[in-house]
C-alpha cells in the first residue's frame, strides 16, 4: 500500500465523490477504483451521471466532496475522449497528432499511434474530410498522446456503425495494457461484455450494481447486460431520463 492509500496497481481512486449544480444532486457519494491492465465500463441511463463523472475523473471538474486520486507517475497523467471530439481543420491526420506530441515531454511515435488505432492508411487526409468514425478514432488516438496510465472515454462508438464499433472495442481491450486503466461510459452493451473486465452501473447519481459482466448475470439470474440493466434500474417508461438531471448527461 502505499502512503496515498492506493496500492502498487491502482490508477485510479475515487473515494465518495459529491456532485451538485444548484439543488440538483448529479453524483452522490461515488467509490470506484481502476487498477492498471483494466477495463472499466460505466452504464446507466441519459442522465444518470457518467459525463460528469468522467469529467472529474479526467480532471476537468472539481468534485463537491470526497477525494480523486491518480497515477501521476508518468508525463501525461490522464487521457480524455470528449463525445464529439472536434479538431482544427487544415491539418492532416499526421499533423494532428504531431501537434499534441509537442505537447508533451516524451518523444512522441505518431506512426505508431496512428497504426494502433487503424489510421494509418490514412495520415495525410485533412481533419475535415474524416467520417464521423474516423474523426472518433483521431480523437482515441491523440488521448494516448504522451502514454498516460488513465485513459477516459465517454461513448466513444455512440452513432456509429456495427463494424466500427468492434473495431473501437478491439483498439480499447489493445489500450488496456502496458499498466493503462481504461474507463469507459457506454450504452454499447455488445463491446461491454467483450472488453469490460468490470462493469459499474451508475444510477441517479450512485452506482447500483457492480462486477464483471458474468458475475453481474449470474447475481441477477438474466442471460443478458440488458436484463441485468432491466432488474437493477427502475426504468423511466414516459421520458428515458433521470428527472432533474439534464439528459445531455450520459
Amino acid at each position: 500500500m502505499n502512503s496515498d492509500g492506493t496500492d502498487d496497481t491502482s490508477v485510479l481512486e475515487l473515494r465518495d465523490v459529491r456532485k451538485s449544480f444548484g439543488d440538483v444532486t448529479v453524483l452522490d457519494g461515488v467509490t470506484l477504483r481502476a487498477a492498471a491492465d483494466s477495463v472499466t465500463c460505466l452504464l446507466g441511463p441519459n442522465g444518470s451521471g457518467k459525463t460528469t463523472l468522467l469529467s472529474i475523473v479526467a480532471g476537468l471538474l472539481d468534485a463537491d466532496g470526497g477525494s480523486v486520486e491518480r497515477r501521476d507517475d508518468t508525463g501525461r497523467v490522464v487521457g480524455y475522449l470528449p463525445q464529439r471530439p472536434a479538431f482544427r481543420s487544415r491539418f492532416t491526420v499526421q499533423e494532428t497528432i504531431e501537434f499534441y506530441g509537442r505537447l508533451v515531454p516524451a518523444e512522441v511515435d505518431v506512426d505508431g499511434i496512428l497504426a494502433r488505432v487503424g489510421l494509418d492508411g490514412v495520415a495525410d487526409r485533412r481533419v475535415e474530410h474524416l467520417s464521423g468514425g474516423m474523426t472518433r478514432l483521431l480523437g482515441l488516438a491523440q488521448a494516448t498522446v504522451g502514454s498516460p496510465s488513465l485513459l477516459v472515454l465517454d461513448e466513444p462508438a455512440s452513432g456509429l456503425d456495427p463494424q466500427l464499433r468492434r473495431h473501437i472495442a478491439s483498439v480499447i481491450a489493445d489500450l488496456a495494457t502496458d499498466g493503462t486503466a481504461v474507463i469507459v461510459a457506454t450504452h454499447d452493451l455488445v463491446a461491454t461484455d467483450r472488453i469490460a473486465d468490470e462493469v459499474r452501473i451508475l444510477d441517479s447519481g450512485s452506482f447500483v450494481a457492480s462486477g464483471s459482466p458474468d458475475a453481474l448475470r449470474a447475481e441477477t439470474g438474466t442471460d443478458s447486460l440488458d436484463d441485468v440493466l432491466d432488474t437493477v434500474i427502475e426504468r423511466d417508461e414516459t421520458i428515458g431520463v433521470r428527472s432533474g438531471i439534464g439528459g445531455g448527461d450520459g
